[in-house]
């Protein structure tokens, strides 16, 4: 018996720093998301643009990372650059325009990733994404079960990526549904690495007499930060604070999938806007590996 899909795991890629692959530090971790573009009845004529949804503050200290694909012919893996600044100065990546909203998104080339015979699988907009319109029907509520997908402390093998399984709790979710904060809760271990993770509901099959339950996996948000819990030791003889103490709480801030839509939207606006302006010169485009320029 699955509750995650399989495919679900492929969508999940490892984010690495630094040129050298033997230096390579594996700083986080994204994942694959398809917005629909060509919203057809038939579900095998849809078209979708292809983005990599990761945190800001994962890529923000950084000119270029790598990510990490998967073979879909040969037991290996392969490491692709994706620049973020064009030669001009300008982000090859969207942000969240909520400074508090800790999203970012590139847009891909699938057809790059065919052709390199990459394995790799998305979460579509309109089939594997919970919005919060559906949140607020009562499908996800505190204590429902969550799976948290990623790569807790660079666990990243050099010859396969195999992305690590976590799963929890919703821990507080009603005051981002009352429209009081802009994310949520869960009751799961987080640590560097887990950053840009995504987070999805797990089916339950039983529930309580007049509630809702969730009947499928879906994408429900994406993973910020672990909650600290900070304690401080005080000197005995004056009184002052010496040392102070930082330990995982094992609540983990996560972004929501409303917001991770609202990153897209706008990314495809401003590369719309910008293609409608012929503001792309060859100069300015750069073209490394599978990345699209914006």
């Amino acid at each position: 018996m699955a509750l995650l899909p399989p495919f679900f795991l492929d969508t999940v890629v490892a984010i690495g720093a630094d040129g050298d692959p033997a230096k390579r530090r594996w700083i986080g971790t994204g994942f694959l998301f398809g917005k629909l573009i060509t919203p057809v009845v038939d579900a095998e004529q849809r078209s979708y643009s292809l983005w990599l949804i990761t945190n800001k503050h994962v890529l923000q200290s950084f000119e270029d990372v790598y990510v990490k694909f998967n073979s879909a012919a040969e037991p290996n893996s392969k490491d692709y650059r994706v620049a973020l600044i064009a030669e001009k100065g300008t982000p090859l990546w969207v942000g969240h325009p909520n400074d508090n909203i800790d999203v970012a998104a590139i847009l891909l080339d699938a057809g790059f990733l065919k052709q390199e015979s990459r394995r790799f699988a998305v979460f579509q907009s309109d089939q594997h994404t919970c919005s919060k319109e559906t949140m607020k029907t009562g499908v996800l509520n505190e204590g429902d079960r969550i799976f948290v997908l990623g790569f807790p402390m660079g666990l990243v093998a050099p010859e396969r990526q195999y992305v690590i399984c976590r799963s929890g709790s919703i821990a507080r979710i009603r005051d981002y549904l009352e429209d009081k904060a802009t994310d949520f809760l869960v009751d799961a271990p987080g640590f560097p690495g887990n950053s840009g993770g995504p987070v999805i509901s797990c089916p339950s099959a039983s529930m309580i007499r007049g509630t809702k339950h969730s009947e499928r996996a879906e994408l429900i948000g994406i993973a910020k930060s672990f909650i600290p819990y900070v304690d401080v030791a005080i000197s005995s003889q004056t009184k002052r604070p010496r040392v102070t103490f930082e330990e995982n709480s094992g609540l983990t801030s996560v972004e929501s999938a409303e917001s991770i839509l609202q990153t897209v939207a706008l990314a495809a606006k401003l590369l719309k806007d910008r293609r409608a302006q012929a503001k792309f010169q060859a100069t300015e485009r750069v073209q490394t590996e599978f990345v699209g320029s914006l």
